[in-house]
């Protein structure tokens, strides 16, 4: 039987994220494992962790959180400056 493309890197994407033993995922899907394992190897995404990219990731993960960390303490700092500035005598 001839599957298509789309059924192809759709099998790639659960065997690969779905949590589910290879095995289980193939015969799930009507298919012999080593089939699953052949499109797996020429259908897996690029991943972003182990390309050129990946510095770029990193750093925009690190960004990111830095960025969320700024926010939060701008949050109580606002606070802070209310709190205090009603508390006049």
């Amino acid at each position: 039987m001839k599957h298509t493309e789309d059924f192809k890197r759709e099998a790639v994407r659960i065997a690969l994220s779905s949590g589910l033993s290879r095995t289980r995922v193939a015969a799930d899907l009507g298919i012999g494992k080593s089939t699953l394992a052949k499109w797996i190897v020429n259908y897996r995404p690029d991943d972003p962790a182990s390309g050129p990219q990946a510095d770029l990731a990193r750093e925009n993960e690190r960004l990111r959180l830095e960025n969320r960390i700024l926010r939060e303490e701008r949050e109580i700092l606002k606070k802070a400056t209310q709190f205090f500035a009603s508390q006049k005598p």
